[in-house]
């Protein structure tokens, strides 16, 4: 019988993969000692079992030794197999360097995680110029797909959609989410002058004045490619749109810097977030119950 291990802050998304795959979901005991290190007890045996740590790396730095500390001692007390579930997969915006001296964080981070864990289950990661994760981790990975439950949701509870891409990058995303909802597709150009300097140009979009845009990306950020997309579907005549994404960060004030520009917000429950409204757990449950995994990818020289 497998073991749900949820790390401090994620013992609701435990409790709902526990229950979707008929498992036992127990924390952790986890407390500061006086000098600020981390103290951890896993609190039932392990031996033999296998052990789904549960964490969600949207804010990864204060995470990340107690994910070690628990993967190690699940590992140490016999547990057949340590797999990371993180519904949210942080340290992929840094794949190349971009200026001299800089840290390629992606590669390091992949390091440091393949050396705690035998897996990694994760869905929809932000890769830019990683043709996929076994291309900078060590150990076997499982990259799941939110885009069949972010069309469900549109079809269900939007009427007429036009999805709408917010660059090139979501070209073939927003149209396989389009076809699942049996809905028209169109996708932005995006140039991109900073972190939150953008500019976004739309085809015409008088043919589509009929219907609901509903914006859809893998990431909500720092929200200024969304925001920018929005204008420029109001400026075209369309009504204020739906925003639907996979990973909702809404960094700093994101959230109320877009909510006036678009008609409501939802996200997947891979960050934990008031949006919320798409649940992610059956799909990782399905994912655990199959011992899903990527196709195997060798490293090259480059990317150790």
């Amino acid at each position: 019988m497998r073991l749900i291990l949820p790390l401090p802050g994620h013992e609701a998304f435990a409790g709902r993969l526990a229950q979707a795959g008929g498992w036992t979901a127990i924390a952790p005991e986890t407390r500061r000692f006086p000098d600020g290190e981390s103290y951890l007890r896993l609190p039932e045996a392990v031996g033999g079992r296998p052990v789904d740590l549960v964490c969600s790396l949207a804010r990864p730095d204060p995470q990340f030794l107690p994910l070690a500390f628990a993967a190690d001692a699940a590992r140490e007390l016999g547990a057949s197999e340590v797999t990371l579930v993180a519904p949210y997969l942080a340290y992929l915006r840094q794949d190349t360097r971009f200026r001299p001296g800089e840290a390629v964080s992606s590669r390091s981070f992949a390091r440091l995680l393949s050396g705690c864990v035998d897996r990694v289950l994760t869905v929809d990661p932000h890769l830019h110029r990683y043709p996929a994760l076994a291309r900078i981790y060590r150990v076997p990975t499982a990259t799941l797909h939110a885009a069949p439950l972010l069309a469900g949701w549109i079809a269900e509870h939007v009427r007429s959609p036009l999805i709408v891409g917010p660059d090139e990058e979501s070209a073939q995303w927003a149209g396989a989410i389009a076809a699942a909802a049996g809905a028209p597709h169109v996708v932005a150009r995006k140039q991109r002058h900073g972190d939150r300097d953008v500019e976004i140009a739309l085809p015409d979009l008088s043919a589509w004045r009929d219907r609901q845009p509903v914006l859809v990306d893998d990431i909500a950020s720092s929200g200024r490619t969304l925001i920018a997309v929005a204008r420029q579907l109001q400026r075209q005549g369309l009504p204020r749109p739906d925003c639907v994404v996979v990973h909702g960060l809404f960094a700093d004030d994101a959230l109320a810097a877009l909510q006036p520009f678009v008609r409501q917000v939802v996200s997947t429950d891979s960050v934990a977030h008031p949006s919320n409204r798409i649940g992610l757990a059956p799909l990782f449950a399905d994912a655990l119950a199959r011992n899903l995994r990527d196709p195997a990818e060798a490293l090259s020289g480059d990317d150790a």
